[in-house]
């Protein structure tokens, strides 16, 4: 039986990764919960790598496998925690050639140029910023490492400007100092050794037309894509997810390109024995693709979307590769359709005053059948004081729904979403 180690376990994603090992191969352990690892106030990431290391030193057994869904700071430590063991593992190196923006802005320059946005780095701090940046508004700013849009703005004009550099200063260092911490562990290019985490990276706007998502992992050399997710936005500047969804509808020629796009990427910076999702935009009006964002993990928000639409998570990807293994991944062989993950979004500052008891919660999963509801909030909450949240929304509850249509998908999203009783009161 083989021991796999899953960083930062939290108790949904645990279940399904138990649920691909229908024979018993495999015994799964923690290695840090959700909320030792991301639900704090700041990452604590030296103690979580000599802490992993410690524990797995300390293991009686064989360490077979490390794996992850998370994003920073667990993408960024997997390969760091696995060298010592000699596991199959993306290089550190490749890892954040994906993850520090600025670093993979710079690397797609030099293989896929016609798919990506002007941008520059910039320093917050510098009283000269706006000096520094060479793009013309507007544009986006965002820090070189953040998660779940944290702390990215559209900027047309000075002012706004002078806004998101106020915020950027006051939040960045919540994933700035972490970050920084683990760039010492690699040769970084005198150009990348001067952008550390306390920067940000400009871009001119690319967000026009679908957004796409492609999981995929490298393997021995070779890249596959196992499936595509279209992502639906909302909410100002349309910068908000509201839906993403399974299986895409763009064109297969679309989606083809960029296949391309991808491995062509991924080769030049030496990523291989890993997963990854790497998002697009498509200007069908232009029919351009642009490439917005690649990460070095699967979705673990369509895990469940694969198996509602193909019979088994992409958990099983994870695992398989972190084991070695060439994944064997089924295709079409689920209950629905199509599938798709809604996230529930306030766009204003309020307090929770009410949300469904544990006991409602139960009635409404047993009355919406293969519906998964997890809300994020419980009352007396502060939506501003929710972690990680994009600079224009609070998510507070998010539902993976599949159906066999996209019209009866949307009607059960909206019956859910009908029957789940939030309320919030403004605040001063």
């Amino acid at each position: 039986m083989k021991n796999v180690f899953v960083f930062g376990a939290d108790d949904f994603n645990l279940s399904q990764i138990q649920a691909i090992d229908d024979q018993g191969k495999y015994r799964f352990h923690r290695l840090y919960s959700y909320q030792e690892v991301k639900a704090g106030p700041e990452f604590p990431v030296q103690q979580l790598y000599t802490g992993a290391l410690r524990k797995l030193a300390n293991f009686v057994g064989s360490i077979d496998a490390i794996v992850g869904y998370w994003d920073f700071p667990v993408s960024t430590l997997l390969p760091l925690l696995r060298k010592p063991y000699h596991l199959p593992s993306p290089s550190f190196e490749s890892v954040l050639k994906c993850e520090h923006k600025y670093w993979s802005r710079l690397e797609q320059s030099r293989i896929v140029p016609d798919h990506i946005p002007d941008f520059c780095a910039v320093d917050p701090f510098s009283d000269d910023y706006r000096a520094q940046i060479t793009v013309n508004y507007p544009f986006w700013i965002k820090p070189v490492k953040a998660a779940f849009s944290y702390l990215g703005f559209k900027v047309r004009n000075g002012a706004e400007l002078d806004h998101a550099i106020a915020r950027i200063r006051e939040g960045i260092p919540r994933f700035a100092t972490p970050f920084n911490y683990l760039l010492q562990f690699a040769e970084l290019p005198d150009d990348i050794a001067a952008i550390d985490g306390n920067h940000c990276i400009v871009e001119s706007i690319i967000s026009k037309g679908r957004q796409c998502t492609l999981e995929g992992y490298a393997y021995a050399g070779e890249v596959t894509v196992y499936g595509a997710v279209d992502s639906f936005r909302e909410g100002k500047h349309r910068s908000s997810f509201f839906r993403y969804q399974y299986p895409s509808t763009i064109p297969r020629r679309i989606q083809q390109q960029m296949m391309t796009i991808s491995e062509t990427f991924l080769r030049h910076i030496g990523f291989d024995n890993g997963p990854f999702n790497i998002e697009f935009y498509w200007d069908r009006r232009n029919d351009q693709i642009w490439l917005l964002e690649v990460n070095t993990r699967i979705s673990k928000s369509h895990c469940p979307l694969f198996q509602k639409v193909d019979g088994e998570s992409h958990h099983k990807i994870m695992v398989e590769l972190a084991l070695g293994k060439r994944p064997d991944f089924q295709h079409r062989q689920g209950k629905y359709r199509v599938a798709a993950k809604f996230m529930w979004r306030v766009y204003d500052d309020a307090r929770v005053t009410d949300v469904p008891s544990p006991k409602r919660l139960k009635e409404l999963q047993s009355q919406f059948v293969d519906v998964d509801l997890q809300l994020h909030i419980k009352c007396g909450d502060i939506l501003s004081s929710l972690k990680d949240q994009d600079s224009y929304s609070f998510e507070v509850a998010v539902f993976f729904i599949g159906a066999n249509c996209q019209k009866e998908l949307l009607q059960k999203h909206r019956d859910v979403k009908a029957a789940i009783h939030l309320e919030f009161e403004p605040l001063d």
